[in-house]
C-alpha cells in the first residue's frame, strides 16, 4: 500500500492526468454532441458523482440560502461557463493548445486580484511573472504568423481561463472559510452548473444529437472521471497538503494535454507551441514565489472549482 508522500504524490499524477486528458474526451465528445450538450452532461455525471461522495463522507450540502446564492454565480464563472467555452473552442483549437491556454489562469487570477485590490503583493518578480506569463500566451497566437491560433475559438478558450479566474476571487471572498466542507461546497456548485447549463439548452443546446460510441464514452469519462471523481480527489489533496501545496498540479495539465493531443490525435508538437508553454509556467511560478509560505490550517483550506 502506498503511503505518505507516495500517495499524496500518486494522486497528484493522477488528478494531472484526469484534469489534462479533459482537453482530449471534450475534442472526442465534439464528434456528436454540441458544446452545451457536452457542458450539461459532464455537469451533471460530477454532480451525481460528488454528491455521492459527499454524503458517504457524512457531509451535507448547505442549507444557507445565501450561499446557493454565491453558488449560482461562482458555478455559472467556475463551470457552466468555461465548460461551454472550452468545447466551442476545441472546435477548431488543438487539445494541446487548449491545455496551455487554460494554465493562463493564474496570471489573469492575480490581475483581477490587483485591479479590484484583493492582492496588494506587487513585488518585482511577481509582476515580471505577470508580463513574462502574457508573454507566453502571446507567443502561442502568433498573430503576427498566418499559423499563429489567434481567432475567436482560441479567445473562447482564454475567456474561459479568465473565467474561472473571476470564480477563485469569488470564492475566496464569499464561499471559502465559512464553515461548509469544500466537498459539500463542490458538490453544490456543481449541482448548480447543472442548473444553469440545463436552463440553456433550450437557447442553444437543441441541434441534432449524432451520438457514436466515441462520443458516448469520450463524454461520460468527462463527467464521471474528469469532473466528479476529480473533485473529489482535489479535495483529498487538500485536506492532506494544504491548497497551496495542491495547486501545484496545475503546472502538469498543459504537459499532459499537449502530450495526449499528440499521441492520440496526432497534433503538430511546433516549436512555438512548446516555447510559450514553458514561458506561461515559468511565469506563473514566478506570479506564486513564496519568501516563507505562512501556515495555513487545513480546516481553513478551501477547494478551487474543477479545472478542465
Amino acid at each position: 500500500m502506498i503511503t505518505g508522500g507516495r500517495a499524496t504524490l500518486v494522486r497528484m499524477g493522477l488528478l494531472a492526468v484526469l484534469w489534462g486528458s479533459s482537453f482530449l474526451w471534450i475534442k472526442l465528445a465534439l464528434t456528436g454532441l454540441s458544446p452545451l450538450q457536452i457542458a450539461v452532461t459532464r455537469c451533471a455525471l460530477g454532480a451525481a458523482v460528488v454528491v455521492v461522495l459527499c454524503y458517504t463522507s457524512r457531509n451535507r450540502l448547505p442549507r444557507d440560502k445565501a450561499v446557493w446564492g454565491h453558488l449560482v454565480f461562482a458555478a455559472f464563472f467556475g463551470n457552466a461557463l468555461p465548460f461551454v467555452l472550452f468545447a466551442v473552442g476545441e472546435k477548431t483549437v488543438d487539445t494541446g493548445v487548449a491545455g496551455v491556454l487554460n494554465a493562463t489562469t493564474p496570471l489573469w487570477a492575480l490581475l483581477l486580484g490587483i485591479i479590484i485590490g484583493t492582492d496588494r503583493d506587487l513585488r518585482l518578480i511577481r509582476v515580471l511573472g505577470l508580463l513574462l506569463g502574457f508573454g507566453g500566451t502571446l507567443l502561442i497566437f502568433a498573430p503576427w504568423e498566418k499559423a499563429g491560433v489567434a481567432g475567436w475559438d482560441a479567445l473562447a478558450i482564454l475567456a474561459a481561463a479568465i473565467s474561472y479566474a473571476v470564480s477563485y476571487a469569488y470564492i475566496g471572498r464569499k464561499l471559502s472559510g465559512r464553515g461548509t466542507a469544500p466537498i459539500a461546497l463542490s458538490a453544490a456548485q456543481l449541482l448548480t452548473a447543472t442548473g444553469l447549463t440545463a436552463i440553456a439548452v433550450p437557447v442553444g443546446g437543441l441541434q441534432p444529437v449524432h451520438l457514436n460510441l466515441t462520443a458516448i464514452i469520450a463524454v461520460t469519462i468527462l463527467g464521471v472521471f474528469g469532473t466528479g471523481f476529480a473533485f473529489a480527489l482535489n479535495y483529498r489533496l487538500i485536506a492532506d497538503e494544504g491548497a497551496t501545496q495542491a495547486t501545484t498540479v496545475g503546472y502538469l495539465l498543459p504537459v499532459v494535454s499537449v502530450l495526449l493531443g499528440a499521441v492520440a490525435l496526432g497534433e503538430d508538437l511546433t516549436f512555438r507551441i512548446i516555447a510559450g508553454m514553458v514561458v506561461v509556467l515559468i511565469g506563473v511560478g514566478m506570479t506564486r514565489w513564496q519568501r516563507k509560505p505562512a501556515a495555513v490550517p487545513v480546516e481553513a483550506e478551501v477547494a478551487l472549482p474543477a479545472k478542465v
